[in-house]
């Protein structure tokens, strides 16, 4: 009998945990088996992560279990360190391999498909390093809310001015759906949590959106750009506009406008890049360091090996200039994972492959609870019906029914409650009141 293919798809992003579900629904018995390699045991649905800075959702319900979803994939959490295609190996460095001191594991496969997404782009701007924090990540998202909360906790209780300036000023670099969508959720929830503290007022606080370019959300148009703008502006928010991080050394933000915030809060936002595994294989980059790939989504010039999303260079076919890439976001990636695992079965079974074509539909965005911006189908919509729209779109879009119907509830829930304005940032570190006990016998003060 012939032995059944060894499918390996590296990263549970949108793209690998896409695939490797259709690829569990259609492939025969015995046919082959799908291996699926991340750092984390779950994937994250990114769009979520403003509401659950802001406390709209509960941060287990913006990730999907990779185990429970895939119960027919070997789903091995570790990190690929190198890919050798020539030979079919991936090496695996694996928590069980580091405590048996083995450093990594080898992977052999058949067809290979590459997707493990893209990490921050970050700049050698001064401080960054020591006080940026990013908003990628859930863990990311929820040490940002703990963040902010404990920031209102240090001015409220602070007589010093300077300190309690630095605590209440916020800046956020990078005018993407990130950015935006984080600043305008956690002012949203910040506002409303300094009811409760009897020394801050709303116009205490300060917030900051740095952005290098002449336009925010490019994604949905000029005139939704700058109706943005104008949105946030009026909630005292300051946009700055064709305006860089200089430097934030010492906790003070320098601007090339020669402004000087001190904060202890910057959040990094500016940019993502393709994965740093994509320079550990002997596969072809293109010159921004993502994988060369033809329109039926095969890595060029590599039989067996696959990938879409933002690894990925894809031609796009529905474009009007020649030469031009599909963008590297979650509308792309879910429709490139499902004609990826069609493909993959149609190589499988010696059928002709199909050419991944796909207008951009548009895009919509998050200002905050009830406000938003929207350019869907060549029509544009603002305030609550955008916001609306957002919220839908994003509700069809998350894997799984399960994840659909604890999302559906927490928003009426949140509807009917007020927010929770709770900040957990011990959970960050959960020994230290251990260690501290352990090492000085003080014990937890009841509460």
């Amino acid at each position: 009998m012939k032995e059944p293919a060894r499918i390996l798809v590296v990263g549970g992003g949108y793209v690998g945990m896409y695939t490797a579900l259709l690829l569990q629904r259609k492939l025969r018995r015995g046919e082959a088996q799908v291996v699926v390699v991340d750092p984390e045991p779950y994937m994250t649905y990114q769009p979520f992560l403003p509401e659950a800075a802001a406390g709209s959702i509960s941060p287990r319900h913006v990730v999907v279990p990779l185990r429970r979803t895939l119960p027919k994939c070997q789903v091995v959490i570790g990190e690929v360190t190198t890919i050798d295609h020539a030979k079919r190996t991936a090496r695996v460095k694996t928590l069980a391999a580091q405590e048996e001191g083995i450093g990594a594991i080898e992977i052999h496969y058949d067809e290979l498909v590459l997707a493990p997404g893209s990490v921050s782009r970050t700049l050698p701007v001064p401080g960054l390093a020591d006080f940026g924090i990013g908003f990628k990540t859930v863990e990311e998202a929820i040490g940002l809310r703990n963040h902010v909360l404990e920031q209102l906790d240090i001015a409220s209780s602070t007589r010093d001015p300077a300190v309690r300036d630095a605590a209440l000023t916020f800046v956020f670099v990078g005018g993407g759906y990130a950015g935006v969508e984080a600043l305008a959720e956690l002012e949203d929830m910040a506002r409303y949590a300094v009811r409760y503290y009897h020394n801050i007022e709303p116009g205490d606080l300060k917030w900051i959106l740095v952005e290098a370019t002449g336009r925010i959300l490019p994604e949905v148009g000029e005139e939704m750009g700058r109706y943005a703008v104008r949105e946030l502006r009026g909630r005292n928010i300051d946009v700055r506009l064709e305006t860089r991080l200089e430097s934030c050394e010492d906790r003070v933000a320098v601007l090339s406008d020669g402004s000087r915030f001190p904060t202890r809060t910057l959040v990094w936002t500016a940019g993502v890049k393709p994965h740093p595994i994509l320079a550990a294989t002997d596969l072809p980059t293109n010159e921004r360091g993502r994988l060369t790939c033809t329109a039926d989504l095969r890595v060029d010039g590599a039989e067996h090996a696959w990938a879409a999303g933002d690894a990925a260079a894809v031609p796009d076919l529905t474009a009007d200039e020649p030469g031009k890439e599909c963008a590297p976001n979650a509308q792309h990636a879910v429709r490139q994972a499902k004609v990826l695992a069609e493909n993959l079965l149609a190589s499988l079974r010696g059928r002709p492959l199909r050419n991944y074509e796909h207008a951009y539909v548009g895009s919509v965005a998050s200002l905050g609870l009830h406000k938003g911006v929207a350019h869907v189908y060549g029509r544009k919509l603002k305030g609550y019906p955008a916001w609306f729209m957002h919220r839908a779109y994003h509700l069809s879009r998350v894997p799984t029914f399960n994840r659909k119907a604890r999302v559906l509830a927490e928003w009426t829930l949140a509807g009917l409650f007020k927010r929770e304005i709770v900040s957990l940032g011990s959970l960050e570190n959960p020994r230290a009141e251990f260690e501290l006990a352990a090492g000085t016998g003080r014990h937890p003060e009841a509460s």
